[in-house]
């Protein structure tokens, strides 16, 4: 068996990875062991409680369209897409001609989920009634 070399480069971060598995295991099995020993045992009448204060909701008074969500959705979408091209914008002369058809096809396929997304009116706001 080799002898334990503590001049390794990586010894440091594999004695921290040891620490915060051990740390991180104590750490379940202590709240585990409080949890099942502190804990109230008779508590089914405040589970079927209402949370917050006032009448019992029966219904959601203001609905919201998906519409908007789809929105956002596609905002989010388009908006790290266009952060993907950053990169590319600032190393673009190594790339060369690869790199330059790479993100012609990108922007092609942008293009074509935009049109998509157009044609299908996820862009037009639709008001509820």
């Amino acid at each position: 068996m080799e002898h334990l070399d503590i001049a390794h480069p990586y010894f440091g971060a594999f004695v921290l990875f040891v620490l915060t598995s051990i740390a991180f295991i104590a750490t379940t099995v202590a709240s585990r062991f409080v949890g099942r020993r502190f804990a109230r045992k008779d508590t089914e009448k405040l589970k079927l409680t209402i949370y917050e204060c006032g009448p019992e909701a029966t219904r959601q008074p203001n609905r919201m369209s998906t519409q908007f969500y789809l929105f956002a959705l596609l905002f989010i979408l388009f908006d790290i897409e266009i952060i993907f091209m950053f990169p590319w914008a600032i190393d673009f002369i190594p790339l060369g001609w690869f790199g330059f058809a790479e993100m012609i096809l990108f922007i092609l396929l942008l293009a074509i989920g935009f049109i998509y997304a157009w044609k299908k009116g996820a862009f037009e706001w639709h008001s509820i009634k």
